[in-house]
This record gives C-alpha cells, structure tokens and sequence, in this order.
C-alpha cells in the first residue's frame, strides 16, 4: 500500500488506491501519451502529472523512466501469453489449427499494441534490461507453444521454436508499415509454425504429424 499521504494534483476529491490499481493507472497514463506524444517527451514526472498523481509516487513504482518502459514491456508479453493461452483453449484437434491459433494470437497481439510497442522496443534496445526481459518472456512464450505443439509432433526440440517470434515480429513491422495485410500475415505466421514444429521433432518421438 502506498503511504503518501498528498498523492493527487486531482481538484476533486483525492482518490485512495491500492498499490495495483495505482500501478495500473500509473502504465494507463504512460500509454496514454505515447499515442499523443513522441516517446522523448515523456518523462515520469510527465506521466505523474498526467495520472494526477505527485512525482514521487511515480518513482516510488517504476524507480524511473527505464523501470516504466521495462513494466510496459512485460505487461505486453504477459499479455501476449495470456491471449496465446486463451487461443489454444478453443480445443484445436490438429497441428493445422494449433498452427493457426499461434499465428493469429501472436499477430493480434503485436497490431494491438502497435507503434507504441514499437517505441517502448526503440527506448530500450541495446539495454542489458531489454536483452534480459526479451529472453525470459521469450522462453515463456515458446514453452506454451512447445506444449500445444507436442501432441501432434511428439517431443520437439526446443531452441529452433525462437524462429515463430522472429518471423511474428517481422510480419507485424510489415503490416505496421502498410507491406503485408494482417491476413496474409496470420497465414505466412501459420505456416512458419508448422513447419518448424515439424522440423524441431525429436526423430523417434511419438506425434500425430497433420499436413
């Protein structure tokens, strides 16, 4: 719980939250003015102001700006996990439709965040923070899919699976800039996915290939 007691620059009555929900709004604001303004002219000071709270509850949250983009960054990935997870609970019957459920919750994702992930990415790359959140939620990500892929290919090999975010991540800056449309990306997606679960089977291993 948060103990400052003048939290809001708000005129009306002062708003008490709890530490989440604070943390929430504090996230909502930052994306907020990214939609409005370039990502250099954001500062947690600007981000406090915009959530109508005092500076110093914002870097009593994130630390600093860095802190910020990196929460944004895995609230992005947490997300992008939960709607995988949510995709593959529509009980797909074969490697085709798994396949299918991977690409099209991977590329949703990444258009609904669009440019402003883009940014968040841009802020942070080169950063030992951005390299190490990448890897943990990639990891992640690839786990959920090794095990939905499983089923139909037998025991997959893991580290060729870093191939479907690569490809994903491709496909999105293609739409994004107008190249590609979102269908035939879920599509292209797809049949990435597919063929590298196929490729990453462990020889020997039990599956239930689909063509």
């Amino acid at each position: 719980m948060e103990t400052t007691a003048d939290d809001s620059f708000s005129s009306g009555p002062r708003r008490r939250l709890s530490w989440d929900a604070r943390h929430a709004q504090l996230l909502d604001a930052f994306r907020d003015l990214i939609r409005t303004h370039d990502l250099a002219d954001v500062t947690l000071a600007r981000v406090a102001a915009h959530a109508g709270v005092t500076k110093p509850v914002a870097y009593d949250h994130f630390g600093d700006l860095s802190g910020l983009l990196s929460e944004v960054y895995r609230a992005f990935e947490s997300h992008q996990r939960d709607a995988l997870v949510a995709a593959l609970a529509r009980a797909p019957q074969d490697l085709t439709a798994v396949a299918d459920l991977v690409a099209e919750a991977y590329i949703g994702c990444c258009i609904a965040e669009g440019m402003e992930l883009a940014a968040v990415v841009s802020a942070l790359r080169g950063s030992t923070t951005l390299n190490a959140l990448r890897s943990e939620a990639e990891l992640a990500y690839l786990e959920i899919c090794r095990e939905a892929l499983e089923p139909w290919t037998g025991a997959i090999d893991p580290a060729p699976l870093s191939a479907i975010p690569g490809a994903g991540d491709a496909l999105a800056r293609s739409i994004l800039s107008g190249t590609l449309s979102t269908a035939r990306a879920s599509v292209t997606l797809a049949e990435v996915v597919r063929a590298v679960a196929v490729a990453a089977a462990v020889p020997g291993s039990a599956g239930e290939l689909a063509t």
